[in-house]
């Protein structure tokens, strides 16, 4: 199976996380709902490494990547944080295209920080994403 389809199935299923998200924070304390859905996909994940047979550590634990994995972690928890409480105070349809830009920050900052080319496609991509955005979430 090609990259194309997990990233689709990201794509869906992030979709899904918007409206089921709006649904589970009417009532509840955004950052309350935050901690119950990190539970859950902590155990989720702890169950398909496990199912997998996936613990080991063929390359040990370097300080780099673990390093880089935990700022990940920080970016994701501010992340869900910020897109919970924006949940409780607007509509699903507004606040995930905002979200969306997550895209267009993605490829900004791959560009800065990762060397990645910056081609016309990307480019024109890119520009496009941050217009829809921009159509979509403001008067």
């Amino acid at each position: 199976m090609s990259w194309q389809w997990f990233a689709l199935g990201s794509a869906f299923f992030a979709g899904l996380t918007a409206i089921f998200g709006k649904l589970g924070v009417e009532g509840l304390n955004s950052n309350l709902a935050t901690l119950i859905r990190t539970v859950i996909i902590l155990g989720m994940t702890v169950a398909i490494v496990s199912l997998r047979g996936e613990w080991s550590f063929s390359k040990g634990l370097e300080a780099r990547p673990v390093t880089f994995l935990v700022l990940s972690a920080l970016a994701t928890g501010f992340s869900w944080l910020f897109y919970y409480r924006a949940l409780q105070m607007a509509p699903a349809s507004l606040v995930a295209p905002i979200d969306k830009l997550s895209v267009f920050f993605a490829i900004v900052l791959s560009i800065v920080f990762l060397g990645e080319a910056l081609t016309l496609k990307l480019m024109l991509g890119g520009v496009l994403i941050l217009a829809g955005v921009l159509i979509l979430a403001w008067p």
